[in-house]
């Protein structure tokens, strides 16, 4: 066997799972049979497959195996495109990960040593047996990572504010001249699942209609639908409430959206850029439109780190 050091940095979101190069829904269907169709990862005398039915909102991921076994997925579409033989080939694998800053404190030695002294583990997926070893494994806070990704456009501002908008939580950090300022920051209960939430119940009792998530993505950016425009019009109106809400709620908390650089992190942001640009509350922001920004940022940060030592 070969051994080869690879280094995956995986974005644990309570909505996808993000690396380097890859994003999935953070969601698993277990079976202790073979899956007739689609692809599907056996670990441990069971097969996983994903789902676009996403993990529940979990604030502590160490409580049971599901996130470990979506890191498995990630590290596995990792080396897919990294190591040419990946079943003669022992991965020894350096994993650098990530939680919302308001948790960092709090967790980030657990959520190290959840995925460290496993030993070798041995999966199969995409019917290749992969055998790894994870390492060194290094927590950042998240948000902080992302903004170093486009640290050259920020550097100029002594303060910046990054607000990562994402599945269950809305994230925010104060940045001095570069560095995160931890005892600026938050995590609230108020992402983009809440307003789907919302719309789908108020639609279900005003209108009797089953709305998805996927299609109120498409109305909020302006897609073509199939529904009548009395649906439509509740599914903006309902969208700009939440972020003039959202945009309020920083504003009680003493977060200056109109000095320095507000930067806008995830999927939900992306979402709802329309919304936020329009908004008249927001002074000079910058939209970090990868959605892998965060994993980018960690690998970034383990490297400076480890060159460092």
């Amino acid at each position: 066997m070969i051994n080869q050091k690879l280094i995956v940095a995986v974005d644990h979101g309570n909505r996808n799972t993000k690396t380097n190069d890859s994003f999935f829904t953070s969601g698993l269907i277990e079976s202790d049979c073979k899956p007739v169709l689609g692809e599907y990862l056996y670990y441990n005398g069971h097969y996983y497959t994903l789902s676009d039915q996403r993990i529940p909102y979990m604030r502590d991921k160490t409580k049971d195996e599901r996130f470990f076994i979506l890191t498995l997925f990630a590290i596995a579409m990792e080396a897919a495109g990294k190591v040419e033989d990946v079943e003669n080939t022992v991965l020894n694998v350096d994993l650098p990960v990530g939680l919302p800053p308001k948790h960092y404190g709090a967790l980030f030695e657990k959520f190290q040593n959840y995925f460290k002294g496993r030993g070798e583990q041995v999966f199969t997926y995409k019917g290749r047996e992969y055998t790894i070893k994870i390492g060194d494994v290094v927590a950042f806070p998240q948000d902080y990572a992302a903004a170093m990704t486009i640290f050259p456009d920020i550097k100029e501002y002594s303060k910046v504010v990054t607000v990562d908008i994402g599945g269950f939580t809305l994230d925010y950090l104060l940045l001095r001249n570069g560095a995160p300022e931890l005892s600026v920051c938050d995590s609230l209960e108020k992402g983009v699942i809440t307003l789907y939430n919302k719309i789908i119940s108020r639609a279900n009792s005003e209108y009797d209609i089953l709305l998805d998530e996927t299609d109120i993505d498409s109305i909020i950016k302006g897609e073509k639908t199939d529904y009548d425009e009395s649906i439509v019009s509740l599914v903006q109106e309902m969208t700009k409430m939440y972020v003039d809400d959202l945009l309020g709620t920083l504003r009680e908390l003493g977060i200056d959206l109109k000095t320095g650089c507000v930067v806008f992190i995830g999927g939900g942001a992306l979402l709802l850029r329309e919304y936020l640009e329009k908004s008249g509350k927001i002074g000079k922001c910058i939209f970090i439109e990868d959605i892998c920004a965060n994993a980018k940022g960690y690998e970034l940060l383990y490297r400076i780190q480890k060159k460092g030592r």
